[in-house]
């Protein structure tokens, strides 16, 4: 399935929390389409995977809150 689902237990994620996600990745040196993000679950997973591993904790937090509201 590669469509996004709001979790029911969790608020849905709000369009500062995807570009808040987006500047912390920029420090990164990765460029996120918030758009896509929002929309393409498999480009989402890999986004976040991809901040879990970060040595940034502010990233790893706003992926973990990011996971949680989609459901992923």
């Amino acid at each position: 399935m590669n469509t996004l689902v709001f979790h029911p237990d969790s608020l849905p994620p709000q369009l500062v929390d995807f570009v808040d996600f987006k500047w912390l990745m920029r420090r990164e040196g990765r460029h996120i389409d918030v758009q896509r993000l929002q929309s393409d679950a498999g480009y989402a997973r890999q986004c976040l995977a991809d901040a879990q591993a970060s040595s940034c904790e502010m990233l790893r937090l706003a992926a973990t809150k990011l996971r949680k509201g989609l459901g992923l």
